[in-house]
């Protein structure tokens, strides 16, 4: 994903010579501080790895949770009763049944 985008490796910076010179740099110290820049190249390219790595992981998690949401309203839509609707009407009926059985009242 990365590594279109990057121009050295850690080999490219291991193998990389450079011309010395009558004022050139120390050698040992070039190559010391070079295999401080491999060991932390190398580090970040774990760390990208394991990174990628998670995300696709998640992904797959992401899609498999999409898919049990889908299907479990799938299911709370067929399963579900339709509702009876109350209406004014059906409780003034009801309260006057419920009169006449409590309070005796025939019409």
């Amino acid at each position: 994903m990365y590594n279109d985008r990057l121009y050295l490796t850690a080999e490219d910076i291991l193998e990389k010579q450079f011309n010395i010179d009558t004022r050139g740099y120390r050698p040992q110290e070039v190559d010391k501080y070079l295999d401080m820049v491999i060991r932390d190249y190398t580090e970040y390219n774990n760390i990208i790895k394991n990174l990628e790595k998670n995300i696709k992981d998640l992904t797959e998690d992401n899609m498999k949770l999409k898919q049990e949401i889908r299907r479990l309203q799938g299911e709370l839509s067929t399963n579900e009763a339709p509702t009876r609707t109350i209406n004014n009407i059906d409780l003034l009926k009801r309260i006057s049944q419920l009169e006449k059985v409590v309070y005796g009242k025939d019409e």
